[in-house]
């Protein structure tokens, strides 16, 4: 199942049980036809993130390929699975999140949810606000140098 381009941010709240309702718009844009499944983990940065059960399956059968016996791989596949568990909407559409998983991101109570591509960051409110605030001082900058023309085409 293809999941389509997610956008938006989203202010949720985590209850002290460890549970945040998912915003219906959110839902909405995984559509019906899809099992309201996720996988959550570590992110890159002190965030979280959600990925639909399909595009984590499509995500890990690319690194289920790495060669284990190099250091560099191994290390990789640790970080990159590190706290990963599945987690299914209730019947309130919620979601629960661990106590570890919330710890790392420094999530007491309220969150962003920062949803591109096929993925989504889920964010200590505050945390989002500083890297909003930690913004490059030149975007078109920035963008020339991830996206500058080579031939007329974006070096994606």
């Amino acid at each position: 199942m293809e999941i389509k381009q997610l956008l938006g941010e989203y202010e949720c709240k985590v209850d002290a049980k460890g549970r945040m309702r998912m915003p219906s718009g959110l839902i909405a844009q995984l559509g019906e036809n899809i099992a309201h499944v996720f996988v959550i983990n570590r992110g890159f940065e002190q965030c979280l993130m959600l990925y639909p059960e399909p595009v984590w399956d499509r995500i890990t059968n690319e690194i289920n390929q790495l060669n284990l016996y190099n250091k560099k791989n191994r290390d990789f596949v640790r970080y990159f699975y590190r706290g990963a568990q599945k987690v299914g909407l209730d019947t309130a559409d919620r979601i629960l999140v661990s106590k570890r998983l919330l710890e790392y991101a420094a999530i007491d109570k309220d969150v962003v949810l920062l949803a591109y591509s096929d993925r989504i960051e889920m964010w200590a409110a505050g945390q989002y606000q500083q890297l909003l605030e930690e913004e490059p001082a030149d975007f078109s900058d920035l963008a020339e140098d991830v996206l500058g023309k080579a031939n007329g085409k974006p070096e994606l």
